[in-house]
């Protein structure tokens, strides 16, 4: 059992990074967009495998994140969703252009030219498997392991903003702490997946889609 823990914990958290170091190498390499199709497969692939091993370390999916829906569940994820859409955003922006580092212009040249049909799955499918991979499941399996939740968050957040570097540079990767810390923190006070869900992949949609329409 012990082996299987380690095996899932590993795809969870170390997977998604080597993705995007070869979706990061792809976008250097080619701007065609089968090759990256090809990438956005591999991580659906991978949350899949890791999705067939959580069912086979216990009975059902309650213990990582997936509950009976809430009545808060949506409602508080189009609130958290505009926390970080018109105030967090803006302000972690001229923060980092307080400090002199490079923004989120970085990755979003490099997703220029891709079809917005492209880029809305993209954005619903890697942010709901972000959050499912590094808050339910990482989370989870950490506390199940060591015993500390505080561990299993930090651990699973560390990881959570190394997989940014690749894309969006270190200036973002310090935004992406904060807002990282935000939700790790909400998913050991609620261990509500789909709260998380909802603010991830609108978040996600207005800032990479709609905002560049």
């Amino acid at each position: 059992m012990r082996s299987s823990l380690l095996a899932g914990l590993l795809l969870a958290l170390v997977g998604p990074g080597v993705v995007a170091l070869l979706a990061d190498f792809i976008a250097d390499s080619t701007t065609g967009l089968m090759p990256r199709a090809f990438t956005l497969l591999l991580f659906v692939s991978l949350t899949v495998i890791v999705l067939w091993m959580a069912r086979l370390q216990g009975p059902g999916f309650s213990r990582f994140g997936f509950m009976a829906l809430r009545w808060y569940s949506i409602p508080g994820g189009l609130a958290l969703a505009a926390f970080f859409i018109f105030i967090y955003g803006p302000a972690a922006f001229a923060a980092l252009v307080a400090l002199g580092l490079l923004g989120f212009q970085t990755g979003f040249d490099s997703l220029a030219g891709l079809p917005t049909w492209y880029l809305v799955i993209v954005v619903i499918l890697v942010a709901s498997g972000e959050e499912w991979l590094y808050r339910a499941y990482a989370i989870e399996t950490l506390e199940k392991m060591t015993g500390r939740p505080w561990l299993a968050g930090l651990i699973s957040l560390t990881a959570f903003t190394l997989v940014h570097l690749p894309l969006w540079g270190p200036g973002p990767a310090l935004s992406i702490i904060v807002s990282g810390a935000i939700f790790t923190g909400l998913y050991l006070w609620r261990r509500d997946i789909t709260l998380l869900i909802t603010a991830h992949v609108l978040t996600d949609l207005y800032g990479i889609v709609l905002s560049r329409a």
